[in-house]
This record gives structure tokens, sequence and C-alpha cells, in this order.
């Protein structure tokens, strides 16, 4: 069975100051995403499915969705701050300005999702040979599977110049993710790594594996994403900046001991969308991609 390609899409780019998913940065159009599902495409997978909010939906088909779906098999769902909740719950969120992160965007694709399935955000280039692996990975697995995937990055290879990132520090034995740590504010300052964790700094040796969300699960593992959702409300409805995260849901499975996440590593070098500065480098790079032949000039026939 071909697995699914989900990305999360719905994100508000608050750093970014725009609609980064649908940010122009390819030769003909293309954005950041083309070329992730141009290389789900070329690695076995029969699907995507983009999840966004509704108020960029007629902007997302005009300057992707749209071309995308008369070239591969594509859906989208919307993920909404009412999703999941009943109107009781959604009353006690009054404050809530944003979606509700990684783990409620999931849910929210749920019933697309009849297979298993690779998660990527919609900002970050991940190379096409970890999504190949993972890939691969999936398209062995069944869908009762209690073990899952993720790729790992070398930190060094995934931080931004112009600013912080957010990254999940995995500990990593004998091939197998033990727990993810996630890590909201890692800089560089005087050309070292610094981590601000817990109202402390720490500095980081920056080759440290880290997640950036390309995980894959078999639909298993919705059981344990729907735990984590219902304790979530139960806990952090209230909370205008709380969010469920994926990487802690991950590491909930491991730790409840019902199931295991396999870890295949990486050492591309990250670029993404995270601050307007970053806009030129990703062009910059994906230029160099297509001259050298990674990827064709016009990525879509039509």
């Amino acid at each position: 069975m071909k697995p699914t390609l989900l990305v999360l899409a719905a994100g508000m780019g608050s750093r970014y100051g725009g609609v980064k998913q649908i940010d122009t940065v390819g030769k003909n159009g293309e954005c950041l995403l083309d070329f992730a599902t141009f290389d789900a495409k070329k690695s076995g997978f029969g699907k995507v499915v983009y999840i966004i909010r509704k108020d960029i939906e007629k902007d997302f088909r005009e300057r992707l969705f749209d071309r995308v779906a008369r070239n591969f098999n594509a859906e989208y769902v919307f993920q909404e701050k009412d999703a999941l909740l009943t109107p009781a719950e959604f009353a006690s969120a009054a404050e809530r300005t944003k979606p509700w992160g990684t783990i409620h965007a999931v849910l929210c694709a749920k019933e697309k999702l009849n297979e298993p399935f690779a998660v990527i955000n919609s900002d970050d280039y991940y190379g096409r040979n970890a999504i190949e692996t993972l890939g691969g990975y999936l398209s062995s697995i069944s869908n009762d599977c209690t073990e899952h995937a993720m790729v790992g990055y070398v930190l060094g290879n995934t931080m931004s110049k112009n600013g912080s990132v957010s990254r999940g520090v995995a500990d990593v034995k004998d091939g197998y993710l033990r727990s993810i740590t996630e890590n909201t504010k890692i800089y560089y300052r005087d050309n070292q790594i610094i981590s601000e964790l817990d109202g402390k700094e720490i500095q980081m040796t920056g080759k440290e594996w880290v997640s950036m969300n390309l995980f894959g699960f078999s639909p298993k593992a919705f059981e344990e994403f729907d735990i984590y959702w219902d304790n979530f409300k139960k806990t952090s409805l209230n909370l205008p900046k709380a969010e469920a995260l994926l990487p802690v849901a991950a590491s909930d499975i491991i730790r409840d001991g019902r199931g295991k996440i396999k870890v295949f590593t990486s050492e591309e070098n990250w670029f993404g969308m995270t601050y307007p500065e970053d806009k030129q480098i990703v062009k910059d790079e994906i230029s160099k991609k297509i001259a050298s032949g990674y990827y064709p000039e016009k990525l879509w026939e039509n």
C-alpha cells in the first residue's frame, strides 16, 4: 500500500509576516510545497493531503493546489479553532487567536488517512532522500503497526542566521527514539548555538539530533493522539498560547509503552521560510538544485 504525505500548512506565519506556505520560490511560480510534493510523488507516495485554514483557501488553490491536483492525487482539509471541540469547550477558549498546534492539525485530517502516512511542515525543506527513506519504510508496515518512524537532522544543519528556531532535541538509543525535548528558542550568539529552556541558557554543540516534524505513522497512532488531545483539552483550553504538539505526543507513545519510533537520519542541510530574510536563501538554494539537475526547471506538466 502506498503511503500518504500529510502537510501541515495552517500556520499563521507570525514571524514571516505573511502566508509563507504559498509564497513563490521557484522559477515558474512554485512554492516550497511544490518541491516537497514532487519529492513525495517521486518517492512512491500515493497521495498528498494538505491541512490549511479556511481563510487562505482561495489563494491556496490558485497558487498551489489546482496545479498539483492536475498531476497527483491531492486533497485538503481545514484546521479551524473550533474543530474537535464541543461548543462549551470552544467557549472556554474565547481568547484563542490561532490554531491549536500540530496534533490538532493531524487529527483534523484523520478521516482522510486510511494508510500509513508521513507528516511534514509546509515551510521546511527536507530533501528527497529523507522523504524517500521514510516512504520506503511506511510502504512496508501495516495499518496496525506500533513501530512508527522519524527522520532526524543534525541541529547545526537546521539553524537560521536570521533569528531563533524551535526544534525538538531527540534522545536516540540503538536506532530508536527515547524522548524529544521541545526547545522553542534556539539561536546563534557569537557563533555559538544557545538554547533557552525552562528559563536557563544552554550551550548546544550543534551535533544534536533534532526533530523537524518529519514523522511517519501507521493509523494505529491515532489511538494515542486522541488520548493526548483529550488530556490537552482538560488542562490547556484556557491558555491562549498553549499548543498540542506532535513531537510531545510521539514521545508519549514511547513513554506509555504503546509503541516505538524508529529513527532514520539525514545529513541534509535544512532551509525554510521562518523569517522574511529566508525567502531569498530558499530561492537561491532551489535555483542551485535546478541548475544541478536535481529538479527539472518546470516541476509539473501543466
